[in-house]
């Protein structure tokens, strides 16, 4: 399935995309020196450039003004959605100094979840996606941890299926804990919600 890759601006070590030449690679502000530093050549470089000099290359560059709505990450993901994209992974999206770029990306994922695309977060070690009224396999290691969360209200009917703790129809709110610190079983689970969206972590 073809792919709208987004780079975003923490910087990465190790864990770049391979895309394909369908694909869409979108860096999002300094973004840019993450696919530098990989040697992937982006489609469109899309930012204010309030973190970075606007980068001097032949790949089309969009540059907003830093007045804006908008986070450099949810113009890349508008960009993707007028494309044609409708599935998404982000990387360099989570940690550094501004731990509030981390929360905004995951309410960027409830953003593609709600406009019926699939979108992933993806980290050096670590992955969280949002889901609504669907059911997603995920794909890890045994033993590895598996957290399920309601996301923006009370989740119902979620499912949970190849974890240490299972179930086929739970109610998770978003005003406690339940479903963190679960372990995959083998190297696959299942996870659902029938009514609502949850945020997963794995």
């Amino acid at each position: 399935m073809k792919t709208c890759y987004i780079i975003s601006a923490v910087e990465m070590k190790n864990n770049f995309p391979s895309p394909n030449a369908d694909d869409l690679v979108i860096a999002a502000d300094a973004g840019y020196l993450n696919l530098q530093k990989a040697g992937i050549k982006p489609d469109v470089i899309i930012g204010d450039f309030d973190s970075a000099k606007k980068p001097e290359t032949d790949a089309q560059v969009e540059a907003f003004p830093v007045l804006k709505d908008d986070t450099d990450t949810m113009l890349a993901i508008r960009y993707g959605f007028r494309s044609g994209y409708n599935r998404f992974e982000i990387y360099g999206g989570i940690g550094g100094e501004r731990t509030d770029h981390t929360v905004a990306n995951i309410q960027s994922l409830a953003y593609i979840a709600e406009h019926g695309g699939s979108g992933t977060l993806i980290g050096e070690n670590e992955r969280f996606t949002v889901i609504k009224n669907s059911s997603v396999t995920l794909h890890s290691e045994k033993g590895k941890t598996l957290s399920v969360f309601a996301y923006g209200g009370i989740a119902e009917g979620v499912s949970i299926k190849g974890a240490v703790y299972e179930s086929d129809s739970l109610e998770l709110s978003p005003f406690f804990p339940l479903g963190i610190s679960n372990k995959f079983k083998e190297d696959t689970a299942t996870v659902g919600v029938k009514k609502g969206y949850i945020l997963i972590k794995w």
